[in-house]
């Protein structure tokens, strides 16, 4: 097992990926440090053993539409973006909310996962319609912090407002990430099933891809978390889940740095979350590949 300081070097792998090849653009201190601490799933990947690159798919995906408002909740600037059925306005969709991973915004949903694309092709092959929202939450691992920057205010207090007055219908709600994204679906979550997050309407379900789960709070990455005593009360998930009622899919490569928590966190839910772990590592490759999965999740408990 890798220390608390490795792996706190790993977290920050979670973000910024390489166009069409998937691939992290790491700088190189922390491309080493990463293949240093995990010599054999480096050496996977070299080899190509085991790893997942997905494509975006062209199947005729419109948007997204973006705006952006000024945020008391984070004390800056916030975009939001949106992307349904082609040709189709948002009034009575469906939500299904994305988070971003760390050091992306929220164009990442489409430009790097291509969101938009995949939501075409899950309406090619019959599935409900809905919409995909994304909106920027900085780095700020997706709840409050003692800057006085908070995401899940912002989330109720702004985003949802303005998701009421452009219509959609959020009745019922969805929500997905990928890295610090799949941390914050999951405790999103865990806060709504609790009745500590209410936007307005209910969560029915929620999908994480290679979530950014830490083991302690000397594991987490530098600036994820104030101090340990913020990290026990939001950044302590595999310990208490807390998501009775949600439909859960948590997924997570092999060769990825947070396998061994997802691991542990999907053994203490219960029932067993769908999705599980399989080839892939913290790669973009592997995050598309999950979104299928991911839309139908939302499409099925959204029309339940």
């Amino acid at each position: 097992m890798s220390s608390p300081r490795r792996r706190a070097v790993l977290v920050g792998v979670g973000a910024v990926a390489l166009g069409g090849a998937g691939a992290l653009a790491l700088d190189e201190p922390l491309r080493s440090s990463l293949e240093s601490s995990r010599p054999v799933s480096s050496a996977r990947r070299r080899l190509g053993i085991g790893q997942v690159d997905a494509t975006v798919p062209s199947a005729g995906g419109t948007g997204p539409v973006y705006a952006t408002f000024a945020s008391a909740a984070r004390r800056r600037d916030v975009t939001w973006g949106w992307a349904g059925p082609p040709g189709r306005p948002a009034r009575g969709l469906p939500v299904l909310l994305v988070l971003h991973g760390r050091a992306v915004d929220a164009h990442a949903a489409f430009t790097q996962l291509g969101m938009h694309e995949y939501l075409a092709a899950h309406l090619a092959a019959g599935g409900p319609p809905l919409a995909v929202v994304s909106v920027d939450g900085g780095s700020t691992y997706w709840h409050p912090r003692a800057d006085g920057d908070d995401p899940l205010a912002m989330l109720t207090g702004e985003l949802w407002p303005r998701l009421a007055g452009a219509g959609f219908d959020l009745t019922r709600w969805a929500v997905a990430g990928w890295s610090m994204g799949g941390f914050g679906a999951l405790l999103l979550a865990r806060e709504a099933a609790a009745g500590r997050f209410t936007p307005g309407g209910t969560l029915v379900a929620a999908a994480a891809g290679s979530p950014a789960l830490f083991a302690s709070a000397g594991a987490t990455s530098a600036g994820s978390f104030d101090d340990p005593d913020d990290w026990h009360r939001y950044g302590d998930l595999v310990r208490e889940p807390g998501t009775g009622g949600v439909a859960l899919s948590v997924s997570c490569g092999r060769d990825d740095p947070f396998r061994e928590q997802t691991e542990r966190y999907r053994d203490a839910c219960r029932p067993t979350p769908a999705g599980g772990i399989g080839d892939g590592a913290h790669t973009t490759g592997y995050w598309r590949s999950l979104v299928p999965d991911w839309l139908r999740l939302a499409g099925a408990a959204l029309t339940a």
